[in-house]
């Protein structure tokens, strides 16, 4: 019997996803669950979708995590409607 499996520190990696799609997927899903918090702070949907100029259902999509319903660039844009700051660190992995 084997031991747990140590992470990489990207889940989506884990799941098998090729570097490029697990780095996208993983910015992605903090960028939602970023917005997750901001619109959880209103009493209904209705009222964080005015807030943030989107459809009642779009919020729904954002509270249900759905990341394939958004690409980055609309993600960084309703951070921008919703006062959530968005810093990008790039360079180099460590070498191994």
């Amino acid at each position: 019997m084997t031991g747990p499996t140590p992470s990489s520190g990207n889940v989506f990696a884990d799941l098998g996803f090729d570097d490029e799609e697990a780095s996208l997927l993983a910015v992605k899903s903090r960028l939602l669950s970023a917005l997750a918090s901001y619109t959880a702070e209103f009493d209904t949907q209705s009222e964080a979708a005015a807030a943030l100029g989107v459809s009642q259902p779009r919020v729904s999509e954002i509270t249900n995590g759905r990341l394939s319903k958004f690409t980055a660039d609309l993600l960084i844009k309703l951070c921008h409607r919703a006062g959530v700051e968005v810093r990008v660190d790039t360079g180099r992995p460590a070498a191994a």
